[in-house]
Formats: structure tokens, C-alpha cells, sequence
């Protein structure tokens, strides 16, 4: 589908009621439509409209997960066998659950990864027991995050 067909399926109202979830997810959809003065049933259809356009994906919890014991996180850069593999692999990698978000990229990699592990022995057991597994992958560098200092959406402008 264009890109480009979407954004005219959408108006500022919309673009206004995106712009406050993404600051306050918690808002009840009264309160969102009080601030942009619509009805709470009206958000509550702009973001089926929203959802069923693709613009809006779900939602999610976000979690420290190093409250939980998962103290690593790393980047993996991915060397496939061939580049035409790249479906096959991120289909596999979507499989292990500590891979967390896969990219497919231009430069050296062809997959950028990153994964979230409980410690480092945890994380060789998933690169050597797990990503090293995956039919398609020729080899991979790994970089692991000291800090992950900023985590946010792109803001809109409204």
C-alpha cells in the first residue's frame, strides 16, 4: 500500500490524539477527546481507523527489564550467506524470543539485531546456541549496550 495513501486518510484531529498517547499512554479516551474536544467515542473510532490504516500497531508495556534480571543488551551485526536470505532468517530470528527487534540494513550487515539477555554467559548461550543455529547466517559482530540513554517515538507535529 502507498505511504503516501495513508497520510490523506488522516487529519490534525488525528494527528492530535496520536501526539498525546505517545506523551501519555495511560490517558483514558475521555480525557483525550476533552483535549481535543471531540467525544471519548470519537477517539475511540479515530483509533480504529488509525489501527486498521497500519498507522497505529498495538500497544505496548514498556518495562525495565533490568528490574527483572535481564542486565544485557547487544546489537548484532548480521553477515547472511546471500542477501535474497533475508526472509528466511528474520523469519527464524523472529522465533528466539531474546531478539527483540531485527532491521534489515544497507552497509556490511544485512541484519541489524538486538537482543536482551539476563547476564553475559546467557548471551553466548543464545549467539552459539541459538542465532549461530540459524540457517542462512554466515557469521555475526556483536556490540553490547552500556546505556540506552533515549528510547521515544518521532514527535508530531500538531
Amino acid at each position: 500500500m502507498d505511504k503516501n495513501l495513508e497520510i490523506d486518510k488522516i487529519d490534525g484531529t488525528d494527528l492530535k490524539i496520536l501526539a498525546i498517547l505517545l506523551d501519555d499512554a495511560h490517558l483514558p479516551y475521555t480525557e483525550i477527546g476533552k483535549r481535543v474536544h471531540v467525544s471519548g467515542g470519537t477517539v475511540h473510532v479515530r483509533m480504529k481507523k488509525l489501527e486498521q490504516l497500519g498507522i497505529v500497531k498495538g500497544a505496548q508495556l514498556l518495562v525495565d527489564q533490568t528490574k527483572l534480571g535481564w542486565d544485557i543488551s547487544a546489537f548484532l551485526g548480521i553477515y547472511l550467506d546471500k542477501s535474497s536470505m533475508y526472509e528466511d532468517v528474520a523469519v527464524q530470528l523472529e522465533k528466539i524470543p531474546e531478539v527483540v527487534n531485527i532491521h534489515y540494513t544497507t552497509g556490511i550487515y544485512s541484519i541489524f539485531a538486538k537482543i536482551v539477555c539476563r547476564d553475559t554467559q546467557h548471551l553466548r548461550q543464545v549467539l552459539h546456541d541459538k542465532i549461530q543455529k540459524v540457517s542462512g547466517i554466515q557469521r555475526t559482530e556483536t556490540f553490547i549496550s552500556l546505556e540506552e540513554r533515549i528510547a521515544r517515538s518521532i514527535p508530531l507535529d500538531v
